[in-house]
Formats: structure tokens, C-alpha cells, sequence
């Protein structure tokens, strides 16, 4: 009989442990191995002997971190190839995130888990979607694990903005959005959408938009916010992180909208505590429905949570006939405190 993933799998302090593989997958400290799934600094960190990850979260690494801390030795594998580490098969398969976001797939002795990392199923031009694996064990990520947490289209989301610069045409739009992933997304939204007009960059979004182009993303018609003359802004989309949206650097703009971009405006409080005029309620992790959904795509019979809303999920998949169980992985969560 295949042994049971939890006793080849487990999680330590330093993140989730494949023991016969001797290698952390995301882990939250420099370790000697590490299974990256994708670049965001809660699941990237720097310091690692070796790392493994897709050919754009090392590119994403290296930017963010430098060569030297993004790893001593750097392995890229390509969707779906199999690297074998002490006897255990690895896989990276698209998650759907970001960029170069995988799945981490475990074969060891006739027993497979999958460790989704962050994932999201709705479309996004800006990356590869998420492929559901068959498997015993899935690990999942809940951040929007509770019902109340059911994402709207985000195209809708993006036509509200182009409606918002209609009503307010000489009000520069400023919107608050994640450098990694959901900068790019919202860019390439907006030209799906015909907005074809310059996107002005806070001057931290710069260069991993630089290398979304270089990976082959387009996103056309890019310039710095920083030295762009004030009239020029006026009507214009500003994208900045979100802790720049209250911050000193937003004075520059006269009587901006401001907006943000993310799951969390779903929560009306949270959007007026923000001082957020035009929540746009665009994530990229799975909501409720998208985390039931896959729980049925992979067909484990046992479900791992690593972070999140576990309570919730944990109680639903028990209605389903599913055995959860939470990990409660310390040092992952909203990336936006990470970034």
C-alpha cells in the first residue's frame, strides 16, 4: 500500500517539509533546498542553497532580490517536467496566480499531494491558469475561505473604473494595486478593454512591469508617474502599492479617485478605513466558490489548509465527505503586508 502523504510530508516552523526529499516547499526561512511556487515575498524568500521554481519566479526573484539572495544554485522546471529529488517526483503545474505560479506536485512511492501555493481559476491575461491535479492530499491556501467571499467579474470591476473616469474626466484615477501580479493584470485588463492611453507607474511598479514585457506580457503604453508633468495626470490612471495610496507621494496628484484593487473591498469597512472612494473588488486568489470547485476538480478524498479563513473551509468540507485538516503555516497571508 502507497504510505499516506502525512507521513512523508510535514509541517515544521521553517514551512512545509518533505521528508524523503529533505526540501521545504515556500519556506519562511533560508534553507538548504527549497520548492518555490511563486515570487511574492511571503512564499519567495531569500537566502536558499538551492531553489527550484518556474523559469519566471526566478526571473522574479533575481529582480526583487538580486542574483545572490535569490538563490546559490537556481533550478528552473518547465511546466509539467518531472525533477527527481531523493527518489521523490516534483512537478511544477500553473496555479494561475501570478507569473510563473505553480502548483507543486509530490510523487513518492505510488502516493501523490499537491501544494497549490496561492491560486486563483478566473482568467488572467498575465498568466498561465490553473490545472486541477488528481491527487490524495491537496494542500490549499484559504484566504478568502468564508461564503461571504464571492469575487465579481473582474472585467465588470475594470469597466467601473473606465465608467468612474467618464463621470470625473479631469480627476486623475489613482489606483492602489500589488507590484506583482495584480499591477500587470489590471494593465492588461485595461487594454482588453480599449483603454489605450498612457498608464502612469509609481516608480516601485516600474521594473516588474519592465519584465512582464520581457517575459512576453504586453502591456503597452507605460509611463513614470513620478517626473510626469501634474496637467498630464489629470484624467489620467495612476498605479501605485497600496501603501503609497495615503502616503506623501499621492499629494502630487490634485484630488485624485482613489481606488484599490483587491479581494479585501469586498469588506465595505475596509475599503471606507482605507479612505477608498472606488473599491474594485479584483483578486487573485480563489474565492469561496472557486475553492469548493477545485476541492472537486482534484478529487482527493483529504484536504490541507496551510493559512486563511481554515474554520470555515475545514467545516464545509466535512458536509462534503472530505477530511480537512488545518496546518496553520505561520508567515504567509496577504501579500500586501509583505510586499
Amino acid at each position: 500500500m502507497p504510505p499516506h502523504p502525512e507521513t512523508w510530508l510535514h509541517p515544521r516552523p521553517e514551512g512545509l517539509h518533505c521528508v524523503p526529499g529533505d526540501f521545504f516547499i515556500d519556506p519562511t526561512r533560508a534553507v538548504d533546498r527549497a520548492v518555490i511556487t511563486h515570487g511574492h515575498a511571503d512564499h519567495a524568500r531569500p537566502g536558499h542553497r538551492h531553489v527550484l521554481a518556474s523559469a519566471e519566479t526566478l526571473a522574479i526573484m533575481r529582480v526583487r532580490m538580486g542574483e545572490a539572495r535569490a538563490g546559490a544554485a537556481q533550478q528552473a522546471a518547465a511546466p509539467g517536467e518531472i525533477v527527481r529529488i531523493n527518489g521523490v517526483g516534483v512537478s511544477l503545474i500553473p496555479a494561475g496566480h501570478v507569473l510563473g505560479s505553480c502548483q507543486v506536485v509530490l510523487d513518492y512511492e505510488g502516493s501523490r499531494a499537491v501544494v497549490s501555493g496561492d491560486y486563483k481559476r478566473r482568467r488572467d491575461p498575465t498568466c498561465a491558469p490553473f490545472v486541477p491535479v488528481n491527487c490524495d492530499v491537496f494542500v490549499t491556501e484559504a484566504t478568502f475561505g468564508l461564503p461571504v467571499f464571492r469575487h465579481p467579474d473582474a472585467a465588470a470591476e475594470i469597466a467601473k473604473l473606465l465608467h468612474s473616469m467618464t463621470i470625473f474626466p479631469t480627476r486623475a484615477h489613482l489606483v492602489g494595486a500589488y507590484g506583482l501580479g495584480k499591477a500587470q493584470r489590471l494593465i492588461a485588463l485595461l487594454r482588453e478593454a480599449g483603454y489605450d492611453a498612457p498608464i502612469y507607474l509609481h516608480g516601485a511598479l516600474q521594473k516588474l512591469c519592465d519584465l512582464y514585457e520581457t517575459l512576453g506580457v504586453p502591456l503597452g503604453d507605460l509611463r513614470p508617474a513620478t517626473v510626469a508633468d501634474k496637467d498630464a495626470l489629470k484624467g489620467a490612471i495612476v498605479l501605485a502599492p497600496p501603501s503609497a495610496v495615503a502616503d506623501r507621494w499621492a499629494r502630487r496628484l490634485d484630488d485624485p479617485v482613489v481606488a484599490v484593487a483587491s479581494g479585501w473591498m469586498r469588506v465595505r469597512q475596509r475599503a471606507k478605513a482605507s479612505g477608498v472612494e472606488l473599491p474594485l473588488v479584483i483578486s487573485d486568489h480563489a474565492d469561496w466558490d472557486e475553492l469548493l470547485a477545485t476541492v472537486e476538480d482534484v478529487a482527493a478524498p483529504e484536504i490541507w489548509v496551510t493559512h486563511g479563513a481554515e474554520a470555515a473551509l475545514l467545516r464545509q468540507l466535512s458536509l462534503m465527505g472530505r477530511r480537512g485538516r488545518a496546518l496553520s503555516l505561520i508567515g504567509y497571508g496577504d501579500e500586501a503586508e509583505q510586499e
